[in-house]
């Protein structure tokens, strides 16, 4: 492996992203255009109606963001003539064939003239619908190869996992690929195309079942999901289709070079294109910004637990070396970008920084008033959440259940609402469990042999920069990701 300059092989190449108004894409999008704008084009594919609609989603969900902001200045009133040449928004769907472009002669020009694509469409829903999670994951991981395959000048798939395919595998977790039919757990019967007529069947099932509604549809794949995930090993539907979906490529590459990244829990931007943005709520946020609003009675989780975040930037720029990196070489090369290794992060730093930062700018709820904050109560393993969730929240349950009955059923309102809620904190607290008490260290030693290469050029290492060893957890997380978070996400 060897790495000349990464902005000379973005010079004149044509790059077509998947999944391109996502959180990860755009990131990626700005960058190459900030960084190299003798970039050739760049093929967005977004879901979109038709090419104006697509367009219309790109500049709303993509330029007109914050993130935009750099290039805005740079560029002034010149920005939409700059990207008029450089990016085109495509409408199409990576679960179907030709990823939904209907335009013959746009295909051609597309088969034509891609030297990279790069596959970051994905839903990320733990506990998706497995028909939708299977098509987007799994299958469209698939056709996302198959089109590139047809590209006559391809150098290159990048195609972004997740670590946590590796589901809750304690211990070192090695830069290794899926193969094809294993599960986790050493199962027997993982089949994709089982899989798909499991699917296809219960669909059918469900279709004939005149009492069912699209909600009790939705409820019913949603469990199949986790159900199909749970027998293989896997914790939850969306780290299960993508696994599947690693196989899939691994199986069918041929001599296509391929590399898989899997990056861990993706935060907000460490320096670029400005510190702390951030689209989206990611579970550390939810948890961090519920205990400023004063909502969290409690935090789950082992304080003593490595959290594995990493910045996007760092994710993006990963990207951007390993394509320079690889382009031409024909194998299967797989990169963990994480920090649980180089530069381990405990549950219990997170927590501190949520309250330094709380008690520093603390919340002002909707009468005007500042929320103090204070230190809470953290629950460090299953059991004692359990006796916790017991007796603050389901004997209280029960106990309105009986009053309930014996009243005639006066308090059916309070008891459904109450039932909902308890059920709706159960299914969170098990789908994110895995991350909360994570027995995981996710080996980056591929990684580092790419963050060696960048090293010799001290301005493109300067550029792109994705070493976690430089970040300073507590004052990233008090003075750059909540803050963001707050700001960008939680207005």
């Amino acid at each position: 492996m060897e790495l000349d300059s990464v902005l000379d092989f973005l010079h004149d190449k044509t790059i077509l992203v998947t999944g391109a108004t996502g959180f990860l894409a755009k990131i990626f999008v700005e960058k190459i255009l900030r960084v190299q704008p003798n970039v050739n084009k760049l093929y967005l594919l977004v879901r979109a109606t038709d090419a104006k609609s697509a367009l219309q989603r790109f500049n709303t969900e993509a330029v007109a963001k914050d993130l935009f902001k750099v290039l805005k200045e740079k560029y002034g009133t010149n920005l939409q003539s700059f990207l008029s040449k450089k990016v085109i928004p495509i409408a199409g769907d990576i679960t179907c064939e030709n990823l939904g472009v209907k335009d013959y002669n746009l295909v051609e020009e597309m088969l034509g003239d891609i030297d990279v694509v790069v596959n970051v469409a994905a839903t990320t829903n733990f506990d998706e619908r497995y028909d939708v999670a299977f098509a987007l994951n799994t299958l469209g991981a698939k056709n996302v190869l198959n089109f590139a395959a047809k590209c006559i000048n391809i150098k290159l798939l990048l195609h972004v996992s997740t670590a946590y395919v590796a589901g809750e595998t304690p211990g070192l977790i090695l830069e290794t690929p899926h193969q094809m039919g294993k599960a986790l757990n050493s199962a027997p019967g993982l089949n994709i195309n089982t899989e798909k007529k499991i699917i296809e069947e219960k669909l059918k099932e469900l279709s004939s079942d005149e009492t069912a509604t699209d909600k009790s549809i939705t409820l019913a794949m949603k469990d199949l999901g986790i159900q199909r995930a749970n027998k293989f090993g896997w914790p939850n539907t969306y780290v299960f289709t993508k696994a599947l979906g690693e196989m899939i490529l691994g199986q069918l590459k041929g001599n296509m070079p391929l590399v898989i990244l899997r990056p861990t829990i993706i935060t907000s931007t460490y320096k670029e294109p400005f510190p702390g943005w951030i689209e989206g709520i990611r579970t550390i946020d939810s948890l961090a910004i519920g205990y400023g609003k004063g909502r969290l009675a409690c935090f789950l989780g082992d304080p003593e637990s490595i959290i594995d975040a990493i910045p996007a930037d760092m994710v993006v720029n990963a990207m951007i070396v390993a394509m320079a990196a690889h382009a031409n070489q024909p194998c299967e090369t797989i990169y963990h970008v994480g920090s649980s290794v180089s530069n381990p992060l405990k549950y219990k730093s997170i927590q501190e920084s949520g309250y330094n930062y709380f008690s520093r700018h603390p919340w002002i709820n909707k009468d005007g008033k500042p929320v103090i904050v204070g230190k809470i109560k953290v629950l460090n393993s299953m059991d004692s959440f359990q006796r916790y969730f017991s007796l603050r929240y389901m004997l209280p349950l029960q106990g309105l259940q009986v009053v309930n009955s014996a009243l005639c059923h006066a308090f059916n309102g309070t008891y459904t609402d109450l039932k909902r809620k308890t059920s709706f904190v159960l299914r969170v607290v098990e789908l994110y469990k895995p991350y909360l008490f994570s027995k995981s260290f996710y080996d980056d030693m591929n990684t580092e042999k790419l963050r060696q290469l960048v090293r010799s050029n001290d301005v493109e290492a300067n550029m792109f920069y994705f070493d976690p060893k430089t970040i300073k957890w507590d004052v990233y997380f008090e003075h750059i990701h909540i803050p963001g978070a707050v700001k960008h996400v939680f207005k």
